[in-house]
């Protein structure tokens, strides 16, 4: 067996499209997912799971339709199962996603922004 590190830094270099997470590894049924991000993304939810945003470089806003938070790098949050919310970020901001395989980027909503699963870099 071949053991090597992922580095964040190659994976990010090989695609520059916003808004289509793409799979880095995968844990039991969980994917972790790097993503570049600029300007809004659409209201959504996850019905059936939690969402874990993680932000490598850069600004991340998500808003909620009570509130917001604000994320910078080396900071995560857990977005419940269920919870309406808007990610957004003014300059473009690198993410990890870490959710469950089949995980729809956009929720419930569906519509242009949705990302074509398992994409792997």
């Amino acid at each position: 067996m071949t053991y090597k590190a992922i580095n964040f830094k190659d994976k990010f270099s090989k695609f520059s499209d916003h808004w289509s997470p793409r799979v880095i590894a995968e844990m039991n049924d969980y994917q972790f997912k790097l993503a570049k991000v600029e300007g809004e993304f659409v209201w959504h939810d996850h019905p059936d799971t939690d969402e874990v945003f993680i932000v490598i470089e850069g600004e991340l806003d998500i808003e909620f339709r009570d509130g917001a938070v604000s994320l910078t790098s080396g900071e995560l949050f857990v977005i419940p199962k269920g919870v309406e919310h808007k990610p957004r970020a003014i300059r473009e901001c690198k993410i990890m996603l870490v959710e469950p395989k089949g995980v729809v980027n956009t929720g419930d909503t569906g519509g242009e922004l949705t990302a074509v699963n398992d994409i792997w870099v």
